[in-house]
């Protein structure tokens, strides 16, 4: 008989959660392997025993096919010096101890629990909180780890012997699901009208009428409530806008599918992809038409994501009738069924009625202005009455809020603008140790990022930090990533500018527990984010373009290029300063900034502003009174979209800009637009681009009748022109020949198309944000990677 030995395993990585146990358990049997696992706060740890080639098998079989949805990032085994005589195969109860796991971002229902929702005969059908190893809840139920049962919110949901059974069967696809749960022993679900009061009935169906009837439904779903609407009459939209004071910041919708989402965008092959995708993302897709549903994107695309939960596709399916009990499954939705309602301004047409509920929702986060998406059923029904006619409510606590991520496709691959939900909190792996780091982000699109040697584990979406309650949020969910990751900061990184909350906070904490603290400067954050995120090390020029940060001058800085790498930096080329009139009330009231740039450039009368108010614009930048300079390339976008159109007035941050390349999207121009002309000039040993003479230009060409989506069109290629000139600039003070682009801008497709290539064609090697967005909310990378590189 071969000789049997013993061997320890340790598996490190995202293996709670995922099915890994079970995985383990059938890899066992299937080599004939005794011993045991189970979870602990490091991961899953084992003992196996038998033949060595039997040993060898398994390891590699749990290497090279994990489950889907696992994430391994090491395996540690150690021979034992005995046997230990085990018979079997068993999975033990959970160890706690030094936290050393990863949590599984939650995942959109599985293949095989649709069928089984939408099947009359399976006791789930219809159950809004089917589950399984494969997909359901994760981070947004888990309080703390080991990842169990009695360690997320499903603990006030003891099983039923049926689910139990389904628990405890290895060839079971529920084998220790935590979440596992059935009509009999899981949550309930529940309507109440807008009084707040429960009503009688299928909680589903009161949804849907109400919905049918022009209503503004909210929804409790994973990581907080949705506020849902149809697209039948456009005035339902206009009147959440009026409730939820969002006067036209796009809402994203949901589609049942692919075919329903080809009625309203384009959609490649690749968003397809990813739409489908278990991480469920929303999808920003271009338009068919530019001027589709104007009541829910005012530019050119849509966000659309497809269902996630088993309540949203019961949203979607059609009823059942009477006793009949009709599957929604016997009547998949196919473009053709589609073809008439973007013609109709999205109404379903009369005889497709009963093949589907909704060709779309309007799906847009509840909270209310500026504040933390709602989590709780009491909150909602407080802090949403006038806004919902109705609530659909679950008793299931929501652990953590997390906002559904937000994605583009760029040369075919994932683009962050909020990772979140499906993403958080999967860790981003470095090639530095990054121990004992957290690094606090910014003020605008605010994250975190806490490490732990090489792992870095990235918050979820958090808000813009200029309130009290978005603030306890954060530090909410800081407190709750040190309990899960069982990490205690040891160094601090936060912002440069001093007054942002982020920043007090950071202070706060290291006087608290005498930590160091190191502030970094924005733009060098956001450079050093894309390195890292590309794995860069050594020097690289980063053409960081956004709104708004502080330099190292103390004025605002936001149209730079730099030179250095993660342990120093310098500023190699900027453009020309803009006056603030009024300071942050010029990024709202963006007429002011159109005026301060047309009146630098000699051409006042290309502003839109009244005469009296030019006046009084004019004595406050004479007088130099709360007129802070800035040369943010978003505040020049804010400027230029001003004088182009006659707008004054910004909804939101940002919204200059996205309207600006909705416009020259509408220009017709794929490539080819001949740019405004540019120049620089020496502002001491730093060169600046003139913006004034691509005004005059863009002033000249508008009165002579050249259109403003052309106009716009060439504003971008002179943008093109901008950037390769500071690299320029940067190489020839550095020698350096690597490029990386972030900041806010960069989220505009049409720049990100064009330059790259332009600055290639120059010999220049180019990298943009993968992994985290090129907003503000990638900027805890950077931070995170310059203090890496800091002894403190």
């Amino acid at each position: 008989m071969p000789e049997k030995k013993r061997i320890a395993v340790t598996v490190s990585g995202i293996v709670q959660g995922v099915g890994f146990r079970p995985f383990v358990h059938r890899c066992a049997e299937k080599y004939g392997l005794c011993g045991w696992a189970r979870n602990t706060a490091a991961g899953v740890a084992l003992e196996l025993e038998g033949e060595e080639t039997a040993l060898g098998g398994f390891l590699q079989e749990l290497t090279a096919n994990p489950p889907p949805l696992a994430v391994i990032e090491a395996v540690q085994t150690a021979p034992q010096k005995t046997t230990a005589g085990y018979t079997d195969f068993t999975i033990r109860k959970s160890l706690a101890g030094v936290h050393d796991t990863m949590i599984s971002p939650d995942v959109g229902t599985c293949p095989d629990c649709l069928r089984e929702l939408r099947d009359p005969a399976n006791r789930r059908y219809r159950y809004p909180f089917l589950n399984c190893t494969n997909c359901g809840p994760r981070f947004t139920i888990t309080k703390t780890v080991p990842y169990d049962r009695s360690n997320t919110t499903m603990a006030a949901f003891p099983m039923c012997p049926d689910c139990a059974a389904e628990y405890a069967d290895i060839q079971d696809r529920r084998y220790h699901a935590q979440p596992d749960c059935c009509p009999v022993c899981g949550p309930r679900l529940w309507f109440c009208g807008a009084d707040g009061k429960e009503q009688p009935g299928d909680a589903i169906a009161a949804a849907v009428a109400l919905l049918r009837r022009g209503g503004i439904l909210a929804v409790k779903g994973l990581g907080g409530f949705h506020l849902a609407c149809t697209l039948d009459d456009p005035e339902t939209a206009r009147i959440l806008r009026r409730r939820k004071h969002r006067d036209e910041k796009p809402f994203a919708l949901m589609c049942p599918s692919v075919a329903a989402a080809k009625t309203y965008c384009q959609v490649s092959p690749q968003e397809a992809a990813l739409l489908e995708s278990r991480r469920r993302p929303i999808v920003l897709l271009q338009k068919r038409t530019p001027g589709l549903l104007p009541q829910i994107s005012e530019n050119g695309a849509i966000g659309i994501m497809l269902p996630y939960t088993p309540l949203h596709y019961l949203l979607f399916d059609p009823l059942p009738q009477g006793g009949g009990k009709k599957q929604a499954a016997e009547m998949p939705l196919h473009s053709e069924d589609f073809g008439t309602i973007a013609a109709q301004g999205g109404a379903v047409p009369p005889e497709q009625a009963d093949a589907f509920s909704f060709p779309a929702l309007v799906m847009t986060s509840a909270n209310l202005s500026d504040c933390p998406v709602i989590t709780d059923n009491a909150e909602a029904l407080e802090k949403l009455a006038g806004i919902a006619d109705g609530f659909l409510l679950h008793n299931r606590a929501i652990e953590a809020r997390c906002d559904d991520s937000l994605v583009r496709i760029f040369e075919g691959n994932p683009y962050f603008l909020r990772r979140s939900r499906g993403y958080a909190p999967q860790p981003l792996f470095l090639p530095f140790d990054t121990s004992g780091i957290l690094a606090l982000g910014a003020e605008q699109k605010a994250s975190f990022a806490l490490g732990k040697e090489h792992t870095l584990f990235y918050s979820q979406h958090i808000g813009d930090l200029k309130n009290a309650e978005t603030l306890a949020h954060y530090e909410t969910q800081i407190a709750r990533f040190e309990r899960l990751f069982g990490v205690a900061p040891r160094r601090l990184v936060c912002d440069l500018h001093p007054d942002y909350l982020s920043s007090e906070y950071a202070q706060r904490l290291a006087e608290k527990e005498s930590l160091p603290l190191l502030p970094v400067q924005h733009h060098w954050a956001h450079m050093a984010s894309c390195m890292a995120d590309n794995g860069l090390d050594g020097g690289c020029i980063g053409l960081i373009w956004d709104g708004t940060g502080l330099g190292t001058d103390g004025t605002i800085w936001g149209g730079e290029a730099l030179a250095g790498d993660y342990t120093h930096v310098a500023r190699a080329a900027s453009l020309r300063p803009i006056l603030l009139p009024g300071g942050d009330r010029a990024v709202r009231e963006i007429g002011r900034i159109g005026f301060s740039l047309a009146r630098d450039a000699g051409i006042s009368e290309a502003s839109p502003l009244p005469d009296a108010e030019k006046a009084r614009l004019d004595k406050l930048l004479n007088a130099g009174l709360n007129c802070p300079s800035s040369s943010g390339m978003g505040r020049l976008f804010d400027g230029v979209y001003a004088l182009l159109t006659g707008r004054l007035i910004a909804s939101y941050e940002g919204q200059g800009a996205v309207l600006l390349e909705a416009m020259a999207e509408q220009s017709g121009a794929k490539t080819g637009t001949a740019p405004f002309p540019v120049e620089f000039y020496w502002d001491n040993a730093l060169p600046r681009w003139d913006t004034r003479v691509m005004l005059r230009a863009l002033w000249t060409q508008k009165c002579a009748g050249v259109p403003p989506e052309t106009l716009a069109m060439r504003f971008l290629e002179t943008l093109v022109q901008v950037g390769v000139k500071q690299c320029c600039f940067a190489r020839e003070a550095s020698g350096f020949g690597r490029v990386v682009l972030s900041g806010g801008v960069f989220q505009n497709m049409l720049l990100l198309a064009r330059l790259p290539e332009a600055l290639k064609a120059q010999g220049f090697t180019v990298y943009h944000p993968c992994r985290v967005a090129a907003n503000d909310e990638g900027i805890a990378l950077g931070q995170a990677a310059i203090a890496a590189h800091t002894a403190l």
